[in-house]
């Protein structure tokens, strides 16, 4: 029996200068199909050579790194060290700051 018959996953040929094409559905699945995205290499002691997929920001986290998102941040961040902030104590106080803050409308 040739040592390939007993491997159950996909076989990838590898190309010149050791390229190799990941399938589609699989990047998809990963996220390998992200702009950024990585894959990791170890190869261990008994022969085997592990692929890691890597993402810098995993895609359900990448609206946090938006242009928009992030200039609001920095928004946020000038407001705290202005000392325009109001900090609640309880849950109760904040939604009667918040009814007040509607009523002066």
């Amino acid at each position: 029996m040739a040592e390939h018959s007993r491997f159950p996953g996909t076989f990838l040929a590898v190309q010149r200068r050791g390229v190799l094409t990941l399938p589609p559905d699989l990047r998809r699945r990963h996220h390998l199909d992200q702009p950024g995205a990585q894959v990791g290499i170890i190869e261990r002691d008994d022969g085997v050579i592990e692929l890691h997929s890597h993402v810098p920001v995993p895609a359900d986290q990448q609206w946090f790194w938006s242009d928009a998102w992030q200039e609001g941040e920095r928004e946020v961040n000038q407001h705290v060290e202005r000392g325009e902030v109001t900090v609640h104590d309880s849950a109760d106080a904040f939604r009667a700051h918040l009814e007040s803050l509607g009523s002066e409308s």
